[in-house]
């Protein structure tokens, strides 16, 4: 299965890349996330792995993932596997003016025997779920870096 979403953000590119890959705040700039937790601690960049819990489906998540590619203010890979599905989500940012232009690509191969036989039944459930959560995430992260952005804007 694969996503594409794009979201224009009114924001510098920084300002839009550090919102977006902001793992320290990402339960206070997203309604779904319940708690994030960086395994390890330092600086946020490759091989990053964080627990993260959301609520999906009405019920609550937690996931272990990782930042698999790091790359400011250009892009970034998160990386996980969940019930033998491993995904792999990349938001590649790209300036338009005095804006960013945000693409999201989610990519997830079934891994197990399970999923392999399951996945085309809840495919097409699935995709249009995910589509509708990502989307609502990258909206909400879209108004913070906005928010930020006009915050330094108005800056003496």
């Amino acid at each position: 299965m694969q996503l594409v979403l794009e979201e224009t953000v009114q924001a510098p590119r920084e300002v839009t890349f550090d919102v977006f890959s902001d793992l320290n705040n990402a339960a206070r700039n997203l309604d779904s996330i319940e708690s994030l937790e960086i395994i390890g601690g330092g600086p946020v960049g490759k091989g990053t792995r964080f627990r993260e819990t959301r609520t999906m489906f009405g019920k609550e998540a937690t996931e272990e993932m990782e930042i698999s590619a790091y790359d400011p203010p250009s892009s970034y890979t998160v990386t996980g596997f969940s019930c033998g599905v491993e995904f792999n989500t990349t938001f590649r940012f790209e300036e338009r003016g005095d804006a960013t232009e945000v693409t999201m690509t989610m990519v997830s191969r079934n891994k197990t025997l399970f999923a392999k036989v399951i996945g085309p039944l809840m495919g097409a459930m699935m995709k249009k779920s995910m589509t509708k959560m990502m989307a609502a995430d990258n909206a909400q992260l879209k108004a913070v870096a906005e928010a930020r952005a006009g915050a330094g804007a108005a800056a003496p």
